[in-house]
């Protein structure tokens, strides 16, 4: 049976990633996870090469993508890469943790916004994953809400005329407050997790998003 649609989940190891993953595949959907590990349920793995260097590791994963499809296009590519670390400006760890967000939301981003210009089809979705947080100062997180701010930015630029996307497509950011993973779960355990975005809903809304249905303009 041919695949309803096809998408690349970037971060599709990860607890997002992997709820986009079975989502997807349970709508009979051809799905390739991008991340630092496999995901058994995608049906393509691209294993991203662990380094210092951001135009390496954006090379790799760009040539491998292209090997991957060919002249195929996606119907969406979902960026769910990321990862949180608090602290101030005068946290020991700063400079570790803004080199960490950097890598896992800014890096995870800016790839995926390229291969959206080469392999997206016309009237696709690209979604990067921004934070509620991260619009208005973030004090006691400087390196999140830093790596964030800039992919909130980054969405404007990807939003407007001649970023390099394919016709008609669309970029959205999501800025989730909390979302509930087993993470959030165990690093905050007297937190009302019903007030958190359930990973289904967010996986829900990409794959209505992709279908048209109450996407953002």
């Amino acid at each position: 049976m041919a695949a309803a649609g096809r998408v690349l989940v970037y971060g599709g190891r990860g607890a997002l990633g992997s709820q986009c993953v079975r989502y997807f595949k349970s709508r009979n959907w051809w799905v390739a996870s991008i991340d630092l590990a496999e995901n058994e349920d995608a049906s393509a793995n691209v294993v991203v090469g662990a380094t210092e260097s951001f135009p390496e590791q954006a090379e790799q994963v760009t040539a491998e993508v292209g090997k991957l499809l060919g002249e195929e296009k996606v119907d969406a590519i979902l960026c769910v890469a990321g990862g949180w670390a608090g602290g101030s400006a005068k946290a020991k760890s700063l400079y570790k943790n803004c080199d960490l967000m950097w890598k896992q939301s800014v890096w995870t981003s800016t790839i995926s916004s390229h291969l959206a210009t080469k392999h997206l089809k016309e009237g696709g979705l690209l979604t990067l994953t921004g934070a509620q947080a991260a619009l208005s100062g973030t004090p006691g997180m400087i390196a999140y809400g830093m790596a964030k701010g800039a992919v909130h930015q980054l969405c404007q630029s990807l939003a407007g005329a001649n970023s390099g996307l394919p016709s008609g497509s669309a970029a959205v950011a999501v800025l989730p407050v909390t979302l509930d993973t087993p993470a959030n779960r165990k690093s905050m355990p007297d937190a009302d997790f019903g007030s958190w975005t359930p990973l289904e809903f967010i996986a829900e809304t990409f794959y209505d998003w992709v279908a048209g249905k109450n996407r953002p303009n």
